[in-house]
């Protein structure tokens, strides 16, 4: 008699802690003290499951594989540090210009519609 396989497609956030630190550590190509040396330092921030492990967004992966990119090229990690952050303000300030150009289109729209 045949096996058959249901095939199920599992869809999570981003940013869901959803990966152990053994796993998190093969998916980044790491050993998992280099992870925990890293939340150390405050370059990753892993979520906590109800009994303290530590569990590993999609998101923390594709930063540690980040992480990972910057200090294969020669960066060290006060380097990488920096660069972080300054790619989290850049991002930020991103956003702050956006929502400042949307608000200025509102403003011109209500401004021509009370002019005519």
């Amino acid at each position: 008699m045949p096996t058959y396989r249901r095939r199920v497609k599992a869809t999570f956030d981003e940013e869901q802690g959803v990966f152990m630190i053994s796993v998190a550590a093969e998916l980044a190509e790491m050993h998992p003290q280099t992870l925990r040396m890293y939340e150390q330092r405050g370059l990753i921030a892993p979520k906590r499951s109800p009994k303290n492990t530590r569990l590993y967004s999609q998101r923390d992966v594709e930063r540690l594989r980040r992480i990972q990119e910057m200090t294969a090229q020669g960066l060290n990690l006060v380097g990488v540090e920096t660069v972080l952050a300054l790619e989290e303000r850049m991002a930020k300030l991103s956003t702050e210009l956006r929502q400042a150009r949307e608000r200025v289109s509102e403003l011109e729209a209500t401004t021509k519609g009370q002019l005519h």
